[in-house]
């Protein structure tokens, strides 16, 4: 059974930086591209970004892009989300997930084959 290691969620002050990680065991991880998505409270989930299976393509969501980065260590089996300049639009529950393709669709949640359980990100003053 695939699992999942979250962690890096927390309180940040708005224009504060946080680094999410997400480390996944019982996968050949460098085989897939990697999501991560987030969750408002009363919104949809919606994709966050994308990394393909090599790290050499990757996809933001228009409001993060030049604030966040994805990036990730295949020999260690872990995908990290650098958020800087955070704001309080940004709290939600972030959640990486596999896709069952090595490169990056359109942020879709279609596709996804597994699902971590998602670390909290608040970011208020």
């Amino acid at each position: 059974q695939v699992q999942f290691v979250e962690s890096g969620g927390g309180l940040a002050q708005p224009g504060g930086s946080l680094t999410l990680s997400c480390t996944i065991s019982r996968l050949r991880l460098d085989y897939y591209a990697i999501n991560w998505f987030r969750q408002a409270p009363g919104k949809k989930r919606e994709g966050v970004s994308c990394i393909s299976s090599g790290a050499v393509n990757t996809l933001y969501e228009d409001s993060v892009k030049g604030r966040f980065t994805t990036s990730r260590d295949n020999t260690k089996n872990t995908v990290y989300l650098q958020m800087n300049n955070l704001k309080p639009a940004d709290t939600a529950v972030y959640y990486c997930a596999t896709d069952t393709l090595s490169y990056c669709r359109n942020l879709t949640l279609y596709g996804m084959e597994f699902w971590g359980k998602g670390t909290l990100v608040t970011v208020s003053s």
